[in-house]
């Protein structure tokens, strides 16, 4: 039967789907809306089981807030160009809304919601075969409560941030946005830190550092052997200055000798209450970089002065009462 263009823009209206798919879909289902839109849902299904194994390191993430609640949500796809097409972004800010009216408190939550009479989950698959790549919700995070900031960095929909004050603060509320785009940090405050994380760092400091005294001894020991450390740093810079000419045969395995007598010697002179101490040192370090509070403002007017002192210095009541951060882009 023939189909008419009428019944094509209203079918795309309906479903968002290309004027080709619509056409097809319409012309297998003999004009029915209904069964069209199955077909379209079931190809949406294919896509995304043929798929199911791709990477979705692109995508659209975009954030609002309304009446004393923000939220953020990211959807995923393959491709940046797929990620940056007006459809794509209009599904996102889509489903978005709709779980911003809903105050919809977690991810399973915004996947059950309706979307012009289908779930979102639903128009996501659907979205997928249309495009022909994977996609998949993520990402979805939430805030309550008044004085709420958003930010859409640089507006690329690629990263977003929120942040609520104890108090009306537009401005410098934005500037905190910015600055948990800017330099990420895992907590508030170091209260806040998941101990979890304070564990990782402190066994990561404590390996770190005591791979660097072994370092330095075994630098120590090439040195006075008359050998130019730099020249037998490693394997491969042995055998290269070897062949340059830098370095005999004769050195090369000499010090292949002494690096390997001294790495033993080293470890086994190691001094566990200095690597401790200096371990806390770097975990103290990481803790001032990584929480909120303690990081140094990168948007004031020049003044070298920590997240706190710059709260401080606009209003002294003034405090940070939670943030929350999403990107897509690899750090």
């Amino acid at each position: 039967m023939a189909i008419s263009i009428d019944d094509i823009k209203k079918l795309r209206a309906m479903t968002g789907a290309g004027l080709a798919d619509v056409k097809k879909a319409l012309t297998e289902a003999e004009g029915d809306f209904d069964k069209a839109k199955e077909l379209l849902r079931e190809r949406g299904l294919a896509i995304a089981a043929k798929r199911s194994d791709r990477e979705t390191s692109n995508g659209c993430v975009l954030v609002k807030a309304v009446d004393g609640f923000a939220a953020m949500i990211a959807l995923k796809c393959e491709t940046d160009f797929v990620a940056n097409g007006a459809d794509f972004i209009a599904l996102t800010q889509s489903i978005l809304d709709a779980a911003i009216a809903a105050k919809a408190q977690d991810i399973e939550a915004v996947k059950a919601l309706d979307i012009n009479g289908q779930t979102a989950q639903e128009a996501v698959t659907q979205r997928s075969g249309i495009t022909g790549e994977k996609m998949e919700l993520d990402g979805y995070l939430t805030l309550e409560g008044e004085n709420i900031e958003v930010y859409d960095h640089m507006g690329k929909h690629t990263l977003c941030t929120m942040v609520q004050t104890n108090k009306p603060a537009s401005e410098a509320g934005h500037k905190l946005a910015m600055q948990v785009a800017a330099m990420k940090p895992v907590a508030l405050d170091a209260q806040s830190v998941d101990q979890k994380i304070l564990d990782e760092e402190y066994k990561t400091a404590v390996e770190k550092t005591k791979l660097e005294q072994v370092e330095k001894f075994v630098e120590m020991k090439v040195k006075k052997a008359g050998i130019n450390p730099n020249l037998v740093d490693s394997e491969d810079h042995i055998e290269s200055n070897m062949a340059k000419g830098w370095l005999t045969k004769e050195q090369a395995d000499e010090a292949r000798k002494i690096i390997a007598e001294a790495k033993v010697e080293g470890e086994a002179q190691l001094k566990m209450p200095m690597i401790e101490n200096i371990a806390k040192g770097r975990v103290q370090k990481f803790l001032k970089e990584s929480c909120l509070v303690d990081q140094e403002f990168q948007f004031g007017d020049g003044d070298k002065a920590t997240v706190s002192q710059w709260l401080a210095q606009q209003d002294k009541e003034l405090k940070i009462v939670a943030f929350k951060r999403f990107t897509l882009v690899a750090e």
